[in-house]
């Protein structure tokens, strides 16, 4: 059976320094474009392991008008890798060197206030941080179809911190 084997590594003090530098090129590209842009996941928790992948959220104006922003992002090598019109017009681009997802709505959606509250909470609280490492380790050690079912494996687990923050 083949099928996604999950990496995670130890917290590296690095990851903002990324997220930094390829913030910048964002908006740089985009410039008044971009209303919000945040580090998020698990790379934006100091002593939280990860997969070695940056994520970014940012919001603009209306995602679902892509002429606006994703003529830019691709000159900077992004591409798109996804399309949720049904979820708060989501956009997934995947970076110029696979190592950063930059995940696009428009502001306002409350996803991005979910993802931001769910990151801040992992930073805050030790228990929950340890909770989730766990919780990830033992998702990661299995075999998976794609690495989106990872994620949703960690649903309950993320749920349920979020309902106590």
């Amino acid at each position: 059976m083949t099928g996604v084997r999950i990496e995670l590594r130890a917290y590296d003090p690095e990851w903002p320094h990324r997220y930094e530098q390829e913030a910048a090129r964002i908006r740089d590209a985009l410039g008044e474009r971009v209303r919000l842009m945040e580090h998020i996941g698990s790379t934006a928790v100091p002593g939280l392991a990860a997969k070695p992948i940056i994520d970014i959220v940012a919001a603009v104006d209306d995602s679902s008008d892509e002429k606006s922003y994703l003529p830019a992002l691709e000159d900077l090598g992004y591409r798109l890798r996804l399309r949720e019109p049904d979820w708060y017009e989501h956009r997934v681009f995947l970076g110029p060197d696979d190592r950063v997802n930059l995940h696009i709505f428009t502001q306002g959606a409350p996803e991005i206030d979910r993802m931001i509250r769910f990151r801040d909470r992992l930073r805050a609280n030790e228990h929950d941080r340890r909770r989730y490492e766990e919780r990830k380790r033992e998702l990661a050690g299995l075999l998976w179809t794609s690495v989106q079912h990872y994620a949703d494996a960690k649903s309950e687990v993320v749920e349920s911190i979020l309902a106590s923050s």
